[in-house]
């Protein structure tokens, strides 16, 4: 084993545990937690309400093509994706707050402008905009600043957990809110969005240590280049681009499958709502065969119920399938079943596999893998949708999905692993390659890497050999 020092911009003045205790959070940390997490579910829903309903009146705006209609759902995640890192290593330098407050207010301008909007050109500077405050990854740093090591993994679950919320609430209310007000509405709703997350931010997140660099959730430049070489993370980071794309371009056919069928815009949120409870029966137990260790087994069969979804959908439009909406609702609830069991599983397995000091890099390039995708797929669906119509999109979507699979056929999931960090030592800070052999002859250890600036190391345990106590032992040893 190699081990690989990085360089960072400053030390946490604050003491690190040497082990991964259990234990509640502190009332700071709980705080912490449930503030940044409700930012960002404001946040995300602001740019993700028009999903479920943008293609149905997006003919109104002067200048609409189905091309331009789709540039516009998806135009947020080429600047989420461009700007992920670059946001996150600016708020290194001036600050975790100072960061997330120009995001929010970039968002709130683009909201305004596109709210004010008559051209779909207007909508496209607007939504734009909105993505051009990318920062996911200066809150979960600042996330980072506010929690001790060991209650880190539950309070990034909680940011996740809250995506995922804002997802869910965006296809309910924006179909609620389109059956009463206009598509201008949620565009104002999400500039109050904006600004609320901004009060929230100031008032009730609290302040955190002078900004550091955390190699387990800030990206790195310099790791983020070695890290193209993996190539099992590559996978995932083209499983998430691909989901994505998924969900952004069968979110442009769908909402006027449904208009088609005869359900009116502010009635199709019932229609995602049943399929969300329904589809927790498909993915409870995908997630159960993938911790019995058959995670491959689950990522291949969640691929594939994606591509069946594709077939279906796509027959459906066609006219393979009789008419009505009992298919397509069969379609939307397989899809979210299969999508919400893959949104579980990658980024968990990204963490599990990314090289011990770079899980904020690894998790960098899949952010930025996610929002790409999501460009590409609004992009895309306007254009094949437009010239091809629902059936040639589907049939697309459905080649990508094979392709998908052949991607992870070769795919190696990691053992029952865990990134360990062990604080340093003054004197161990001195001799780092003595350090290094030293803990790499723990049982259970796999891999190390020291920040020495950061007065850490790194470890990649195997969790049914490591024991942390060991690490204390061998500090008594010395």
């Amino acid at each position: 084993m190699s081990a690989t020092d990085l360089e960072h911009a400053s030390a946490d003045p604050r003491p690190l545990p040497d082990t991964a205790g259990a234990g509640p959070l502190s009332p700071t940390e709980r705080r912490a937690a449930w503030a940044l997490s409700l930012i960002y579910v404001v946040r995300m829903l602001g740019l993700f309400i028009i999903l479920p309903v943008f293609s149905l009146f997006a003919d109104d705006y002067t200048h609409a093509t189905p091309f331009l209609v789709g540039l516009a759902i998806g135009i947020y995640g080429l600047l989420q994706a461009g700007l992920q890192i670059p946001f996150g290593l600016l708020s290194d330098r001036i600050g975790r707050k100072r960061v997330v407050t120009l995001g929010l207010l970039l968002l709130g301008t683009g909201s305004v402008v596109a709210a004010t909007a008559d051209s779909i050109w207007m909508v496209i500077l607007g939504r734009a905009l909105q993505g051009s405050g990318a920062i996911a990854a200066a809150l979960m740093a600042l996330a980072a600043d506010l929690t001790r090591d060991e209650q880190r993994t539950k309070v990034m679950a909680m940011l996740g957990g809250s995506i995922g919320l804002s997802f869910i609430l965006a296809l309910i209310l924006g179909p609620v809110l389109i059956g009463w007000y206009s598509i201008d509405v949620l565009f104002w709703l999400t500039a109050a969005c904006a600004v609320l997350g901004i009060v929230l931010l100031h008032t009730v997140v609290p302040d955190p240590p002078p900004a550091r660099h955390s190699a387990d959730t800030v990206a790195d430049l310099g790791t983020v280049r070695r890290l193209f070489s993996h190539r099992m993370l590559l996978r995932l980071d083209a499983s998430i681009f691909c989901l994505h794309l998924l969900i952004t371009a069968t979110f442009f056919a769908v909402p006027l499958a449904l208009r088609d069928v005869g359900i009116e815009s502010g009635l199709q949120w019932q229609v995602y709502l049943g399929a969300v409870v329904l589809s927790i029966a498909i993915m409870i137990p995908l997630i159960v065969l993938a911790e019995r260790r058959a995670m491959r087994g689950a990522l291949l069969l969640s691929v594939a119920g994606l591509l069946l979804t594709q077939l279906l959908l796509g027959a459906s439009a066609v006219g393979l399938l009789p008419a009505g909406p009992v298919w397509l609702f069969a379609g939307v609830t397989l899809f979210f079943g299969f999508l919400n069991a893959l949104e579980a599983l990658l980024p968990s397995l990204v963490s599990r596999l990314a090289p011990p000091a770079a899980k904020g890099s690894a998790m960098g390039i899949y952010s930025s893998s996610q929002f790409l995708g999501a460009f590409v797929g609004g992009a895309g669906a306007g254009a094949l949708h437009g010239t091809f119509g629902p059936g040639g999109l589907y049939v697309v979507l459905g080649a990508l999905c094979a392709t998908w699979m052949l991607v992870l056929v070769g795919f190696e999931p990691p053992g029952r692993v865990a990134t360990h960090r062990h604080r340093l030592g003054a004197g161990e800070r001195a001799r780092a390659s003595a350090v290094v052999a030293e803990l790499e002859r723990i049982p259970g250890v796999r891999e190390v890497a020291l920040a020495v600036d950061e007065g850490v190391a790194y470890l990649k345990v195997d969790k049914t050999v490591f024991v942390a106590s060991s690490l204390s032992s061998l500090a008594r040893a010395r």
